[in-house]
C-alpha cells in the first residue's frame, strides 16, 4: 500500500472549542420551551444526563417529520434539512475526551480522532454518529460475499443492503478476462476491493476522495493479510491514478443531489457532473480489452426523482463505450416491521459491463 497519512488527514466532526452562547437544558426543562428555543435559532447545551439530549432529539424528530411514511421522497428531503439545522443546535460537552454527562456512552473515537484537544463541544447528531460508528467499528460487519469481518473506520460508507454486492459476486464468478490489475473507484469500506482480491486479481487499486476510507481499507487489508496486493490512492475519481486496468469497478451514488454534499451524503447522492467526469476519464484508464463494471439501481426513477439514467445516457451518445452485458436483480423486500415507505417490489439493482468502443 502506497498511501501514507497521519491523524491530521482524518475527517472528523469539527470540535467547538470557543465558548458557545447556549441555554442549559436538564430533565427539568419543559420540552415545549426547548422546542421554542430551537425554533428561534438559539442554541441549547445538555447539562445533566445524556438521555436528556436523546429525549429532546426524539421530540424534535416527531415535531419535524410527523408521519414520514405519508411524505413523498422529495418532501422527506426538506424535512431532513430542517431537522439537520435544528438538531445541530443541541450541544454536548466533552471533557478529557469523554462525554461530560451522566450515563453517557464510552466512544473510543473521542480519543483517537481528537489527539489535539481534550475539552470541547459537539452537536448531539455528531456525537450520535460517533457512537454509532464506534459500535460498527468494534463489532464489525459480516458481508455475505466475504469470508471475514470488515471493521469500518469513522465516516466511511458501508452498504447495509447486499443485493448489488451479491449481483457483482455472481457476475465475478463467471468472469474469464485478465486479472492483472483492477481499480475500485470510490472504494468506501473496500468491500468491492476485497471481492476482487478474493476472486484472484493480482493487484487492486482502491481509490477514494476520503482519507478515512483509505484508512479503513488499509486497516482491514492488514487484518486479512492482503496488504501486498492493494494500492491506495487519495483521489477525486482518476486524478491521481497512473495505471491502466483490466477492470474498473464503480459503485456510484444512486440518487441525484439537490444541494451541496457533506460527509456520507457523498456516498448516497451524486453531483450533476459526476458521471460525465467518470466516463470522460475512465476510457483512458482501461486496457484495450479492459472493461468498466458499474453497479447501479433504478431507485431515482422509481421514486420519480429523475428520469435520466446516467449509464443509458452515456451509451446513447455512442462515443466512448458499448454495452457488453447488463444484469438486473430484484431487491429483497424490506422488513415487515418497518414504518418507512417501501417500493422495493419495483426496485432493481443493476450491473453494467461496458467496453471501449472500437473505431
Amino acid at each position: 500500500m502506497t498511501y501514507q497519512w497521519n491523524e491530521h488527514d482524518i475527517e472528523r466532526p469539527e470540535p467547538v472549542v470557543e465558548k458557545v452562547d447556549a441555554i442549559k437544558v436538564t430533565t427539568r426543562s419543559r420540552v415545549s420551551d426547548v422546542m421554542s428555543t430551537l425554533d428561534c435559532g438559539l442554541n441549547i447545551s445538555i447539562d445533566d444526563f445524556y438521555s436528556t439530549g436523546t429525549a429532546i432529539l426524539h421530540e424534535l424528530k416527531k415535531k419535524t417529520f410527523g408521519k414520514e411514511s405519508a411524505e413523498s421522497f422529495a418532501a422527506s428531503r426538506v424535512s431532513r434539512g430542517r431537522y439537520r439545522e435544528l438538531s445541530n443546535r443541541i450541544f454536548i460537552p466533552v471533557e478529557g475526551n469523554k462525554i461530560a454527562l451522566k450515563k453517557a456512552p464510552e466512544i473510543g473515537w473521542l480519543q483517537r480522532l481528537y489527539p489535539d484537544v481534550e475539552d470541547f463541544l459537539l452537536p448531539l447528531p455528531a456525537i450520535q454518529g460517533l457512537n454509532s460508528s464506534w459500535q460498527w467499528y468494534t463489532r464489525g460487519i459480516r458481508f455475505p460475499v466475504l469470508d471475514f469481518t470488515i471493521h469500518p473506520f469513522y465516516g466511511v460508507y458501508f452498504p447495509t443492503r447486499f443485493d448489488h454486492l451479491e449481483l457483482f459476486e455472481e457476475w465475478l464468478k463467471t468472469y474469464r478476462g485478465n486479472k492483472r490489475q483492477a481499480v475500485d473507484m470510490g472504494a468506501g469500506c473496500g468491500v468491492l476491493s476485497f471481492q476482487l482480491l478474493k476472486r484472484g486479481f493480482e493487484m487492486v487499486h482502491a481509490a477514494d476522495i476520503s482519507p478515512n476510507a483509505l484508512v479503513s481499507v488499509a486497516e482491514n487489508a492488514e487484518a486479512c493479510g492482503s496488504s501486498e496486493r492493494l494500492v491506495l490512492h487519495k483521489s477525486d475519481l482518476f486524478e491521481r491514478l497512473e495505471c491502466r486496468a483490466d477492470m474498473v469497478v464503480f459503485n456510484p451514488p444512486w440518487l441525484p443531489a439537490s444541494e451541496d454534499l457533506r460527509g456520507l451524503d457523498r456516498a448516497i447522492y451524486y453531483e450533476k457532473d459526476l458521471f460525465e467526469r467518470f466516463f470522460e476519464s475512465a476510457v483512458h484508464y482501461i486496457t484495450d480489452r479492459g472493461i468498466i463494471v458499474l453497479l447501479f439501481s433504478n431507485m431515482a426513477e422509481k421514486e420519480a426523482i429523475s428520469d435520466v439514467h446516467p449509464v443509458r445516457r452515456e451509451l446513447s451518445r455512442g462515443g466512448r463505450f458499448v454495452c457488453i452485458e447488463h444484469r438486473r436483480k430484484k431487491v429483497r423486500r424490506g422488513s415487515v416491521r418497518t414504518k418507512r415507505r417501501s417500493g422495493r417490489n419495483r426496485e432493481f439493482v443493476e450491473l453494467w459491463v461496458l467496453g471501449r468502443k472500437r473505431v
